[in-house]
């Protein structure tokens, strides 16, 4: 863990320092990512976000990757049945260009029906500035070798897109992380109860899809927030119509205007910060409304409750309400690296990479930057190292071989 002892990484403390100190609050739900982070994200599995990522691709620092996580924890042997995407879920990347809290570019990614587990769904995205991308998922499979990621590119904007179920990337061991909290909660630290070194994620697949854009297709501009025009903000909402009726022949129609089920940009605001009787509203909130303060009072009143003095509450939340939930990506730093790319300084809270490993650097400061590990620091299985980045999904396996689930 040296590269922590880079000055970058104050700026990393300022951030994981505001949004993990909740983890300290015996009121608060303990996780780390994004999968289920609310009541009513938890009852709708389509549109429970699990992780939101942004970096630049390794391979060509022109392109941004961005690219989102849904409908965790996936077992293999369900892949035909589970692995598909609701047609009634609009999935909304919001992308914020000018250093405010407004979202100024959106990119609309939805689905068709599926019409049988050996064809493909039909992803339609509208991008930016109206051109609109149609692309086929990667169809599941249960044969042993999981089906080619399918990947479209488009001619006129340069931007590919991919979607279909992938292994899970995110990394974590839930069990010893909360074990190690509740520790601290009574007052008796116990670092021992990180020594489990299972990854609660192993072996379980998600959906997701991945856009490649070049850089230069956001029009960056300089502005007062963004003076060096490259920093780009992203999110995700998943959203659903209002109104739905269930035909009597079986088929769902849908109407109304959307609602958001889910958001996120940076991992563990919601999960950690915003307290359980407020994480569906936060969920229905808008960056804008962060940063109108509308949540304001619940994250001053955890931070006091932990102490904080008023000069680093100011700091912190200057961080995460002003410029709202979004996760910012310097385009001007580059990346490097296999499986989406390694070397630190490209790494989170500058954007996102799939082997960003979030939790060491969360346990990092809650040490008071002594190396603390949940010794679940890597993905069970390889990346891919070109685009989409993620590993294949994982696949049924013959009698008698491990199934890599760590639980």
């Amino acid at each position: 863990m040296n590269t922590f002892r880079n000055k970058r990484f104050v700026l990393i403390a300022l951030i994981l320092a505001f949004a993990l100190s909740p983890l300290f609050s015996a009121t608060s739900r303990i996780e780390a990512a994004d999968h289920g982070d609310a009541p009513l994200a938890d009852e709708d599995r389509p549109c429970d976000i699990a992780d939101v990522y942004a970096f630049l691709d390794p391979n060509d620092n022109s392109k941004v990757i961005i690219e989102a996580t849904v409908y965790g924890f996936i077992v293999p042997g369900e892949a035909v049945n589970f692995g598909a995407f609701d047609p009634r879920v609009r999935y909304l990347l919001g992308i914020e260009t000018t250093g405010d809290a407004r979202i100024d570019q959106t990119i609309d990614v939805r689905f068709s029906e599926r019409t049988s587990t050996t064809a493909p769904q039909i992803a339609t995205v509208i991008l930016p500035f109206g051109q609109i991308l149609t692309a086929p998922t990667t169809v599941p499979t249960l044969a042993e070798n999981a089906n080619p990621f399918t990947v479209t590119t488009d001619p006129e904007t340069g931007v590919s897109f991919f979607a279909g179920t992938a292994d899970d990337p995110f990394f974590f061991d839930i069990p010893g992380f909360n074990r190690f909290v509740a520790s601290v909660l009574s007052g008796a630290p116990n670092g021992a109860l990180l020594q489990r070194g299972r990854d609660s994620f192993a072996g379980y697949n998600v959906q997701a899809f991945a856009l490649s854009i070049p850089v230069s297709y956001f029009k960056l501009q300089n502005t007062a927030g963004n003076p060096g025009a490259n920093v780009i903000g992203v999110n995700l909402s998943t959203q659903r119509q209002r109104r739905t009726l269930i035909n009597r022949d079986g088929s769902i129609s849908t109407s109304g205007g959307f609602m958001t089920i889910d958001r996120m940009g940076n991992p563990a605001i919601n999960v950690a910060l915003i307290p359980f009787s407020r994480k569906n509203e936060y969920n229905n909130g808008t960056t804008e409304d962060d940063a109108a303060g509308r949540f304001a009072n619940s994250i001053v009143g955890t931070l006091q409750a932990l102490g904080t003095n008023s000069t680093n509450i100011g700091i912190l939340a200057n961080i995460a309400v002003t410029n709202g939930d979004f996760l910012r990506l310097n385009v001007g730093i580059p990346n490097s690296g296999p499986g989406g790319g390694s070397n630190a300084n490209a790494g989170f809270p500058n954007g996102r990479r799939l082997g960003d490993d979030v939790i060491d650097t969360i346990l990092f400061f809650v040490a008071n930057q002594n190396v603390l590990s949940d010794n679940a620091n890597s993905n069970d299985v390889p990346r891919t190292d070109t685009f989409p980045f993620f590993a294949r999904p994982q696949q049924p396996r013959a009698s008698g071989t491990d199934d890599n689930t760590r639980n």
